[in-house]
């Protein structure tokens, strides 16, 4: 029972290092909205949608 006390005491120490000595670099701020967001752009299409090759009539006949 003690091993799992201690285990948790060390996991909880290392947890908390890593946390402090990240500074600036963790967000711990939840989800962003508004101007606090920052979103990438978008890349834009550079391929067309696949053309309509064959003509409606001909697929509804099948």
């Amino acid at each position: 029972m003690w091993k799992i006390v201690v285990g948790f005491v060390l996991f909880a120490a290392l947890s908390m290092y890593v946390i402090i000595t990240a500074g600036d670099k963790a967000d711990m701020g939840g989800e962003k909205h508004g101007a606090d967001a920052v979103h990438a752009p978008e890349p834009a299409a550079s391929a067309p949608a696949a053309p309509a090759s064959a003509p409606a009539s001909a697929a509804s006949a099948q």
